[in-house]
């Protein structure tokens, strides 16, 4: 069902003035963005290096704005190889300070320096031992100089008209986290594997974990004739088991081939008596495999490079241990 509210209609200066305004905003973020080069100094380093020796986990704090912008780094450092978890400063001061421990590390979100909720818990933190990182647009601010490491995110100007709404502050910050949290990814050597293992119901967690053996239809599901039968049983074995195909075997339960819904329109083509010729003498031979462990998404990437709708599952011997098609990603979300 459609909305019932209609949009305010805007004269032609007016839409303008919005595009003006839009546009200004983008800029002044992006200067702001592009001031950060060159402030990757040594106080970066020494942040990175904090954080790399930590043996506990990264605790990130922050109210307000500045608050938001810390739980989406806290998220970023724990889904890319680095612990991390974001604690509320209001809520620390009134029993989840005990969630931080001398064997971490606090990076603290603050562009004044002087948030009130984070202040009171400073004394608590060093008292502890902890290390201090402090990410604000104010270095000589009471967190600046109480931190061990001091970032500078300062900007010229907010985005905002008025210079009130937190907006190239906050957007400056999420970059700086941002970066510290993908240089220690690369410095930790953490792959599209490991990244995987922390989304597995993503659909990247997917492609990159779920095996073959996983979705694969397995025994009695698996449609298998051997070479010497008739076309007709053959198809007969195709409409049971439902993959549109068939694999043909030997005696000893090697693949010799495969019979598809394709092989079968030709044959039809050419006028084939299906109650007389045997599937051995119209089959594919040598046709694509995938072996029980490689990855799904292998497999999708054979379909889709051959123009094939099913493949056969192998082991290291030729012997057929299983089948899937391109249904079986599609449930699988693999697709």
């Amino acid at each position: 069902m459609k909305s019932e509210q209609q949009p305010l209609k805007l004269d032609a200066v007016e839409r303008d003035k919005l595009k003006q305004l839009g546009t200004a905003v983008v800029e002044t973020e992006a200067a702001a963005v592009t001031a950060l080069t060159a402030r990757m100094d040594d106080d970066f380093i020494r942040a990175c290096e904090l954080m790399l020796a930590c043996q506990g986990r990264i605790v990130v704090i922050g109210m307000g704005k500045s608050g938001h912008i810390g739980s989406k780094i806290a998220a970023t450092l724990a889904s890319t190889g680095s612990p991390a978890f974001f604690v509320h400063p209001g809520e620390a001061s009134h029993g989840d300070l005990g969630m931080i421990t001398p064997k971490d590390v606090v990076m603290a979100f603050s562009n004044s320096g002087e948030t009130e909720e984070i202040l009171t818990i400073l004394p608590l933190i060093k008292r502890l031992g902890v290390p201090l990182i402090a990410l604000t647009g104010n270095a000589r601010s009471s967190l600046g100089k109480a931190a061990d490491v001091h970032i500078d995110v300062s900007v010229e100007q907010e985005a905002c008209p008025l210079g009130l709404a937190p907006t190239s502050s906050t957007t400056v910050s999420l970059v700086m986290g941002d970066a510290l949290a993908v240089a220690m990814l690369e410095h930790r050597g953490f792959t599209a594997e490991d990244f995987a293992r922390s989304h597995p119901g993503g659909r990247l967690g997917r492609r990159l974990l779920l095996l073959i053996r996983d979705i694969m239809h397995t025994a009695d599901e698996v449609p298998s004739v051997n070479d010497d039968v008739l076309l007709v049983d053959a198809l007969m074995e195709m409409s049971r088991k439902g993959l549109g195909m068939t694999a043909v075997v030997d005696e000893q339960g090697k693949l010799v081939g495969i019979f598809t819904d394709g092989d079968l329109r030709r044959a039809v083509d050419q006028g084939v008596d299906i109650y007389h010729i045997k599937v051995g003498d119209l089959m594919t031979r040598n046709g694509r495999t995938v072996g029980p462990d490689e990855l799904a998404a292998e497999a999708l990437h054979l379909m889709e490079t051959y123009k094939v709708n099913a493949l056969l599952v192998v082991d290291e011997h030729k012997h057929l241990v299983g089948a899937l098609n391109m249904h079986d990603l599609l449930r699988a979300g693999v697709v």
